[in-house]
């Protein structure tokens, strides 16, 4: 189905492999059931590389907006486990999006998923958004897709937390992210290659310096699949 509320927050990050075991352990058996108690946090799932690299792509499906400013995330931004606390540094280069669901159709958690950063360049913003709506309309419906999902950034009000202050430097974000989600992963790289390089999102109207990625599920829950999973903490 298409993405499970009205907003999402939308992660990337690298994780070196000596720590790689370590972080998929802390994430599936602690963060997972962690985040999917706050009230509001609908779905999670966590994708890896397709290249066998680093990179990681963390999707949280969220109510609404006002889930990414409540009482109860805000809680546990702050007081992170000690198991958090000792990964949390190890978030490389994080790229961290709390978005508004603008389109979104189609299935999420397939095999495969490729993502594209992206923002509009300087007065084409209605023409990007027109140009993204065909393919989130015609998209899902191709050879090896599955769905397709576009989502805008909006930073809530709220100082810096302490998760962000553990990861040390300031969080990246992207202002407009695009979420194809599929069944072959060949079939999406062509997709990429075809429809979403440099030449072909300028010409849609975005700016310079977009960033792509394809990615393949490494796990997805929803707060039924984790309730009672693991003790917080985690191993010593």
């Amino acid at each position: 189905m298409a993405l499970a509320g009205q907003a999402a927050l939308a992660m990337w990050w690298d994780i070196a492999p000596e720590v790689r075991a370590d972080f998929e352990h802390w994430h599936a058996h602690e963060h997972f059931p962690e985040r999917l108690a706050i009230p509001g946090f609908l779905r999670a799932s966590r994708w890896r590389s397709a290249d066998g690299g680093d990179g990681c792509f963390v999707l949280y499906e969220l109510a609404d907006h006002a889930v990414l400013r409540s009482p109860a995330y805000l809680a546990r931004l702050n007081a992170p486990t000690s198991w958090s606390a000792r990964l949390m540094p190890h978030h490389r280069h994080m790229v961290r999006s709390q978005c508004h669901v603008l389109d979104s159709r189609g299935g999420v958690t397939a095999r495969c998923a490729f993502t594209v950063r992206l923002a509009p360049a300087s007065g084409r913003e209605a023409e990007l958004r027109a140009a993204l709506r065909r393919v989130v309309e015609s998209a899902p419906s191709q050879p090896g897709m599955a769905g397709v999902h576009l989502l805008r950034h909006e930073v809530p009000p709220m100082a810096a937390t302490t998760e962000q202050r553990l990861r040390g430097l300031a969080d990246g974000a992207a202002d407009w992210v695009l979420i194809v989600s599929g069944y072959d992963r060949v079939a999406l790289a062509e997709l990429s290659a075809r429809e979403f390089d440099d030449e072909a999102l300028a010409a849609m109207g975005a700016a310079a310096g977009s960033a792509r990625g394809l990615f393949e599920l490494a796990y997805a829950a929803v707060g039924t699949d984790v309730t009672g999973l693991a003790a917080p903490g985690g191993p010593a």
